[in-house]
């Protein structure tokens, strides 16, 4: 096997990890762990794609990753923020009571 099918292999591991966590859980932090793990795999197959491709001497997939990683903050930011409306405002951070954030 080689290295570029190890990096994919790893990718799509953490990639069905993060969509599992993100799909099963009811608990709002654990889906925005599922959904940052996903992130992650994508990144990997960035990386692996720039370098083992046919010219990674262009920092084409690094820079890639670096949007990514610039999204996955703000996701992260916005997300947090809105675990802690719900928070305020129901007391418990549950997905299934999260559709009652009427003013």
């Amino acid at each position: 096997m080689s290295q570029l099918q190890l990096c994919l292999v790893l990718s799509s591991f953490l990639f069905c990890i993060g969509l599992i966590g993100a799909m099963a859980r009811s608990n709002t932090i654990l889906v925005l762990l599922g959904v940052e793990l996903m992130l992650n795999a994508a990144n990997i197959n960035f990386i692996a794609f720039w370098r083992y491709g046919p010219d990674h001497a262009a920092g084409t997939g690094i820079l890639f990753v670096l949007f990514s990683i610039a999204i996955a903050a703000s996701e992260a930011a916005v997300g947090l923020a809105l675990v802690i409306a719900v928070y305020r405002h129901q007391k418990n951070i549950r997905l299934q009571e999260a559709n009652r954030l009427k003013g």
